[in-house]
């Protein structure tokens, strides 16, 4: 079909490509400024061209030397400078845009849409980023583009974890929610003991043994930590109920195995976000567990791009 090529900025360990390519699109570019990631990219997708640059230094030409016009842009800017788990943000919405360095590189997404120009972009994001509506709008306006905020729970599409995000793109996406959702003991109950045999399966973190005694005692959906983001309550160290949803996966999150006293590992980690088990992930301990919970979750990411293919 005409148009299925992407191109994929803040690439990450591919979760928003994945859903494309189980969907038949073609990810022909991805740019991603973190080697170990990058390296973590191009494991999995062997036939992408990726460029491992900041953003800031990238053009549009450069990726049209590569791959021609470009049909479809995707991308996840950092979320950092938004979400409501950042105590540290900017207090002012504007200045999360325009001041924080890693901000600003949401302007460079917009940058790229200008100079590429797409037909079809879709930017992701956390939903606290529409604290600055207005500022998008504008920016997107200058491209050349009106914008639309589609706001999506993973979940809805078959994720077993809680995930609400916004896309922002000049299409609207309204795709079909499954009809039965997946909980905990679907992605991760016939998985094996944890020794190696299935790719991230392993054991990386022990829990410390000045917290096991306290884990032990935890029950299903009680955290052994809880502490302030910017305006909610976090928690860390949750043991997961096995029938229900997992919450959302983020970068430090270590939950705890709903029926032993160690921590989920990556793999375990990352069928919560959908990720099929030959999707690997390389890179130091932290590294992979970060990379999984600064994915797209791709079951979302797959019901995107079949929306995209019904309009292609």
């Amino acid at each position: 079909m005409p148009g299925m090529e992407v191109v994929d900025l803040f690439a990450g360990a591919g979760g928003f490509s994945r859903g494309f390519e189980l969907e038949g699109f073609r990810v022909v570019v991805a740019v991603e400024n973190f080697k170990p990631v990058a390296e973590t990219y191009k494991t999995n997708f062997p036939e992408t061209e990726v460029i491992v640059k900041d953003i800031k230094l990238v053009t549009g030409e450069e990726i049209e030397r590569i791959c021609g016009d470009v049909e479809i842009l995707i991308g996840s800017p950092p979320c950092e400078p938004f979400t409501s788990a950042n105590v540290k943000r900017f207090p002012k919405p504007e200045d999360r845009l325009y001041v924080d360095k890693r901000g600003q590189l949401t302007l460079h997404f917009i940058r790229l849409v200008k100079e590429l120009k797409p037909k079809i972009f879709i930017m992701e994001n956390v939903p606290k980023i529409m604290d600055l509506k207005n500022a998008l709008t504008r920016e997107f306006k200058k491209t050349g583009y009106d914008i639309h905020f589609n706001l999506l729970k993973a979940e809805d599409f078959g994720n077993p974890s809680k995930r609400t995000r916004v896309f922002i793109s000049n299409i609207k996406i309204e795709p079909e929610p499954t009809r039965k959702k997946k909980i905990v003991i679907d992605a991760i109950g016939d998985l094996p003991e944890p020794n190696g045999s299935i790719p991230n399966h392993e054991i990386l973190l022990k829990i410390p043994k000045s917290k096991l005694e306290k884990i032990r005692r935890l029950r299903w959906g009680q955290s052994l930590v809880r502490f302030e983001g910017a305006d909610k309550i976090c928690t860390n160290f949750m043991r997961l109920h096995p029938y229900k949803l997992a919450p959302t996966v983020m970068g430090k999150s270590r939950f705890i195995h709903p029926f032993e006293d160690r921590f989920l590992t990556v793999r375990e980690h990352a069928r919560l976000m959908g990720f099929p088990d030959d999707h690997i992930f390389l890179g130091g301990k932290n590294v992979q567990y970060d990379m999984v919970g600064e994915a797209v979750p791709v079951p979302l990411a797959r019901a995107i791009a079949r929306e995209i293919k019904k309009l292609l």
